[in-house]
Order: C-alpha cells, then structure tokens, then sequence
C-alpha cells in the first residue's frame, strides 16, 4: 500500500523556497480539540521527547491595533506585559476566535507564523532554542512540522525573547 503524501501547505512551500529542512508530521484531526491533545498526539510519535517542543502560535493585537504573532510552548501561558514590552505596545490583548481567519489566513487550531495573509512582528520563547527541533502547525488540521528554532527564525523573522509567566 502506498503512504498516502500531505498536499503542500503555504508554511511548507515557504521553508522549500527558503531550502529549509523540515519533517512533516500528521496525525488524525478531524476537528481542533485544544493545544494539549494535539501536543499529547505528537509526543507519542516523538516517542516520548520533549513536550516543550511542541508549540502554539497566538495572534496579539497592540493599543495601536497592529497585529503581533507569539510562539510558545503549548503547555506555557503568555506573560502580556512582556509580549506588550516585546513588540513597543502599551498593552495587547488576545484576538477574538472570529477574527482568526480574517487576520491570518488559517482557522483555529491551524495557525502558524509561516505563510500568514501578511507579515507581523513574531517573538518566538526562548525556551525553543534549547530544544533540537520544534513542532509549530504546518497552516492545516491534523499536520505539524518538525524542524530546528534556528531554521523556523530564520524563516519568520522571529526574536527569541521570555514572553511566558515564570
């Protein structure tokens, strides 16, 4: 039986015109449950490593209404004075779940830095460079990417900076 190939998504046809190495990991969604399965799903194939790996994208929006993306592990939660701080806003606040698609380009549970409608200002957690890869969302339901920090920065742009609660 032939292994059934995942059609390219815009994250991935970033990181080959980019010659980025990447490993794509899919699993079995048939709707976005929450972070934590789906990271619980990829620690299972990665037989058993390092579930900081696995990471969520959130879409801040700044007092000046400009957008900011944030990349963190899935089990984390946003320290918003330090993400206002990271990105020269007075403050930022989470955008609304109706507004995902309209502001990225993805739906919930797909978002990823790579391939958004426009570029933002993208802070990564800067727990991601310890690890020797990361998981962020390939941009569809059911398919991640595995690849190093330093390559998912040098493809987003991305500053490592602390954006999480201690």
């Amino acid at each position: 039986m032939a292994k059934e190939k995942t059609p390219k998504t815009n994250a991935m046809r970033i990181l080959d015109r980019l010659k980025i190495s990447y490993e794509v990991m899919s699993y079995q969604c048939d709707e976005f449950i929450d972070g934590i399965h789906t990271a619980d799903t990829l620690v299972l194939s990665l037989k058993n490593e390092c579930l900081k790996a696995v990471l969520m994208t959130l879409v801040l929006q700044g007092k000046s209404k400009g957008y900011s993306v944030f990349v963190l592990p899935i089990e984390e939660e946003l320290n918003l004075k330090e993400c206002a701080k990271a990105v020269n806003e007075k403050s930022v606040e989470m955008i609304h779940v109706k507004d995902i698609n309209a502001v990225t380009g993805y739906i919930r549970g797909c978002c990823t830095a790579l391939g958004m409608k426009k570029e933002y200002p993208t802070i990564i957690h800067e727990s991601a460079l310890d690890c020797p890869y990361i998981c962020v969302s390939a941009g569809k339901l059911g398919v991640q990417l595995k690849l190093s920090p330093q390559d998912f920065i040098k493809a987003t742009g991305a500053k490592a900076l602390n954006i999480i609660h201690e």
